[in-house]
């Protein structure tokens, strides 16, 4: 028996009068048969589903690997932030008490994570550790290096950085403030490059599957159109005869996100390997973040919204179309 008759069936033998509680259950009840039947459908037709679900899941994995990729840079990102030192310089004729002011001033500021004093022979020792010039250095009679407070911004974005760097720099005992800022700004602007990259590919790539999803619907209902008009004849509205197919469509979506979901996966596992080999070089412990449990919800989601969308961009179409014709 066809999906669609077999759903008018069972609906037209409970056509008597029923209580509005057992009606609202029936209506849930033909809802779950229709699903499983639909899902008894693709099952039925094995190559032109897997064929379905697998162009869905493959044009899945490439926004949701390019997701991934953003988040792990903005990782990367984070982590090199959190190295975005103010360095103020402080005049040569500060006293001690005044530095010590300063930074206990400086602490107590919301904008700011941290601050670090290097005196002026902790920076003259480090210094000669770096350069090589240890023993040259004993010869000088004073030490021209100047006592450094080195600040760390809460928010390391460029903006804020350059705004606390105006602010700092106009303290009393403060000769001038550096921050190298330049890189910072060109991170962001590749970090944004790449959302803005993922975005307009994610776009075109499910509008690609709004296309796939709805051409296999339209497939599946042009190969029903004799039963459709039949079913027309004996009194069944296009929202009856739609319901089936826009299950195919939810079923399509479950299981093309969950292809993606373990092509992502599968491709992490792959590459993780590899990158603990090279990060182990530099002494680093980066590890790749993989999508978390909202993110794969989201993902689900958004694959069985496409996939209801396209089944209900073709069957309002083409369904409505579909009158039966005289003999």
């Amino acid at each position: 028996m066809s999906i669609l008759f077999s759903g008018r069936v069972s609906s037209g033998a409970s056509a008597h009068k029923i209580s509005p509680a057992r009606r609202f259950v029936m209506f849930w009840v033909n809802h779950v048969r229709q699903a499983l039947f639909s899902l008894g459908e693709l099952w039925r037709t094995p190559s032109a589903s897997i064929l379905t679900i697998g162009v869905l899941g493959v044009s899945l994995t490439l926004p949701a690997t390019l997701h991934l990729l953003v988040k792990n840079v903005q990782q990367v990102s984070d982590s090199f932030t959190q190295a975005a030192e103010i360095s103020l310089f402080i005049k040569a004729d500060s006293s001690a008490t005044q530095i010590s002011s300063l930074q206990k001033i400086l602490q107590a500021d919301n904008a700011i994570a941290r601050v670090t004093h290097i005196s002026k022979q902790q920076a003259l020792e480090e210094f000669g550790q770096v350069s090589g010039f240890g023993a040259a250095l004993n010869y000088l009679t004073d030490n021209p290096l100047p006592d450094v407070l080195l600040v760390l911004p809460k928010n390391t974005a460029a903006e804020s950085a350059r705004q606390l760097l105006e602010r700092l720099s106009k303290e009393r005992i403060v000769e001038f403030g550096k921050l190298d800022i330049d890189w910072l700004t060109r991170l962001d602007a590749i970090v944004s490059l790449l959302r803005q990259a993922v975005l307009v590919i994610a776009l075109l790539l499910l509008g690609a599957v709004l296309l796939i999803i709805g051409n296999t619907i339209r497939l599946s209902i042009m190969s029903k159109k004799d039963e459709i008009e039949v079913m027309k004849l004996v009194g069944a509205t296009d929202a009856f005869i739609q319901r089936p197919f826009l299950y195919s469509g939810i079923w399509y979506g479950v299981f093309g996100g969950l292809l993606a979901f373990l092509i992502v996966e599968a491709m992490l596992w792959w590459l993780q390997g590899a990158i603990v080999s090279v990060t182990s070089l530099y002494g680093s412990e980066f590890r790749l973040m993989a999508l978390s449990v909202p993110e794969f919800f989201s993902l689900m989601l958004l694959a069985v919204l496409l996939g209801l969308s396209g089944s209900y961009l073709s069957v309002r179409r083409h369904i409505s179309a579909i009158e039966p014709t005289g003999p």
